[in-house]
């Protein structure tokens, strides 16, 4: 009872959140534009709903996955929607779609330990979807990951990711049952199609992805194992490619010089990093109001560098307390793998919550040049249908998880 009114208690501040973040839109003119509002009631309708449906069909389920989400979602949608309307909109019903994938999974999917015989499929899945921007995409600021079907685009790299998270865990469960011989040859074909996916993003210059993918296989292939002698040869391998990938692929040079110094390439090469340096320290602790600040000096600034708008507007308080829901969502995730002794269901929990905790890593690390910049979509919260529903769909399968635990 106590966790009810703690959950009824989260959404009515996330309610709260959304119409005060969408009035204050609404009071950005003269006279008063109401269309926000009506969007802002959507939003809360769609959220009311989904979290009641999500309470009466996952009784046993974890109570705070769908609500921590929806807070990301909310603040990411209110500000594109500051940005260019149309694309707030268009978000909002990527959010609805995703929302929809979220409650079928939860609702009508059987068992999920049973999906664990569908292993080679999730084979195919990754075979498929790994290189297919590499032969039929479209080069999109220097990275090749995005294929264009009419007016339709998407990035197949994202349908991969999660299969290749479930075909890890289908192909690493049982391990710590094997002898040292049986151990090595069950690694060896995961080990390859791990090598063969960072390979295809390395290829389109999606650097972002396959740090991602090397985080998710370096997590799972230890929590399979509790082996570190393997993360130990992992990191090795990891660092001997990097290298060599930095001195001979111009793309990584490029990105890693502009990491070093970033002034150096200022008017060039280093914009999009230094105006979001700028961006950053002009919103200062509170920012400079929702509407007030200038993101139009931002290059892409409804995907890669949208975080960095967030905090000069709505200030690095709050880009702070994002950080801290993404850590609560991870948290509320990897619980889920502690209260089931099924080793593939396990597995599948670590896979999706390393991959929801990578992305936010790889992108806030890249902002605030922790890390070289890549370009990948800020879960929830960045533009992106493609990267929309596969978040919903991991979090409908944790969800899932935790209720039938």
């Amino acid at each position: 009872m106590k966790k009810n009114r703690t959950g009824l208690g989260i959404l009515i501040l996330i309610f709260i959140l959304c119409m005060g973040l969408f009035t204050n839109l609404a009071i950005l003119k003269t006279p008063i534009n109401t269309k926000p509002l009506y969007v802002g009631l959507i939003l809360c309708v769609v959220i009311g709903v989904a979290y009641f449906i999500t309470r009466k069909t996952s009784k046993n389920g974890d109570k705070f996955i769908f609500l921590f989400a929806s807070v990301e979602a909310v603040i990411g949608i209110a500000m594109l929607y500051r940005l260019r309307p149309e694309t707030g909109e268009r978000q909002l019903g990527w959010f609805i779609v995703g929302l929809v994938i979220f409650l079928i999974i939860i609702k009508f999917l059987p068992d999920f330990r049973n999906f664990t015989k569908y292993q080679n499929l999730y084979l195919i899945g990754v075979i498929i979807f790994m290189p297919m921007a590499l032969i039929f995409g479209r080069d999109v600021m220097g990275a090749k990951n995005w294929v264009f079907i009419g007016g339709f685009s998407f990035q197949p790299s994202e349908f991969g990711k999660i299969a290749l998270v479930l075909y890890l865990a289908a192909a690493l469960r049982g391990f710590k049952n094997k002898n040292a011989k049986e151990n090595i040859r069950q690694i060896f074909k995961p080990g390859l199609v791990v090598m063969y996916s960072m390979a295809c993003m390395v290829l389109q210059n999606d650097l972002g992805s396959a740090l991602i993918f090397f985080g998710i296989s370096v997590t799972m292939l230890f929590i399979a194992t509790a082996k570190k002698k393997y993360i130990a040869i992992c990191l090795g391998l990891a660092a001997i490619g990097s290298f060599v990938a930095y001195k001979i692929i111009p793309h990584v040079t490029l990105r890693v010089e502009i990491w070093l110094n970033p002034w150096k390439y200022a008017s060039d090469k280093g914009y999009q990093l230094v105006q979001g340096f700028y961006a950053i320290s002009t919103g200062g602790a509170l920012g400079l109001g929702l509407g007030q600040g200038y993101p139009g000096f931002v290059p892409v600034n409804t995907t890669d560098f949208l975080f960095a708008v967030i905090c000069e507007e709505l200030g690095i308080v709050l880009g702070i307390g994002m950080i801290i829901v993404y850590f609560l969502l991870f948290y509320r995730a990897i619980r889920a793998a502690f209260v089931t002794d099924d080793e593939f269901l396990q597995l599948t929990v670590v896979g999706f919550s390393a991959m929801l905790a990578c992305q936010v890593l790889v992108i806030i690390g890249g902002i605030f040049a922790v890390i070289p910049l890549t370009g990948i979509a800020l879960p929830l919260v960045s533009y992106g249908g493609t990267s929309m529903i596969t978040t919903m769909f991991a979090l409908g399968i944790l969800q899932k998880v935790s209720g039938e635990s």
